[in-house]
């Protein structure tokens, strides 16, 4: 603040001359204003701008540079967080990565699950079908099979990196141009 009131002190010298000090107490005291500006307009105009000529040699070059601080760049809090959230999941990919072996699964593979039944921990059933489908979404990858039982066709999801999965073996792959095979809703025998 110190810094402030001495450059505008300092402008009032170098606009009105020796009258500085009448000026000045007389428009801090209320009573008169300097001419043609008010004091917080003084204020705020000086602190902008100064202009210099050649011939006035009574402002030196340091004090006519105004300090500019540096602007500060704020980040959105969202993306910071999203971005976090995304080197999270790739850890934990890689973690469970490195605990067991995870197959590159792709719609049209026919693949054979062991599965861990969340009710009953030490029974593992075994599940075979086609991959109709994947969702990659990092930890939540997940994929589709379909697969008939008693000629009635069931389709189930499974997350990708579930510790239910307890082993992942393909049977087969057909060859396919499609990312979705729906359509294999409408055969009968899609496993043949």
């Amino acid at each position: 603040m110190a810094e402030a009131s001495e450059r505008v002190m300092f402008l009032y010298q170098t606009r009105f001359g020796s009258r500085t000090e009448e000026l000045m107490s007389r428009g801090s005291s209320g009573g008169f204003q300097v001419p043609g500006l008010s004091p917080l307009a003084a204020m705020v105009s000086t602190s902008s701008r100064c202009m210099t000529t050649a011939a006035s040699t009574t402002m030196d070059s340091s004090e006519s540079v105004t300090y500019v601080p540096p602007r500060i760049k704020f980040k959105r809090l969202d993306k910071t967080a999203k971005h976090i959230m995304q080197i999270l999941d790739k850890e934990a990919v890689e973690e469970v990565k490195g605990q067991r072996e995870i197959l590159d699964i792709k719609p049209g593979y026919i693949v054979q699950l062991k599965v861990e039944v969340p009710e009953n921990k030490r029974r593992v059933s075994t599940v075979k079908g086609i991959v109709i489908a994947r969702r990659n979404a990092g930890l939540n990858t997940t994929f589709r099979i379909r697969r008939m039982v008693a000629g009635v066709g069931v389709e189930s999801l499974f997350p990708l990196y579930s510790p239910n999965i307890k082993e992942i073996k393909v049977v087969d792959n057909k060859k396919v141009r499609r990312a979705k095979l729906y359509y294999l809703r409408n055969k009968i025998n899609a496993l043949r």
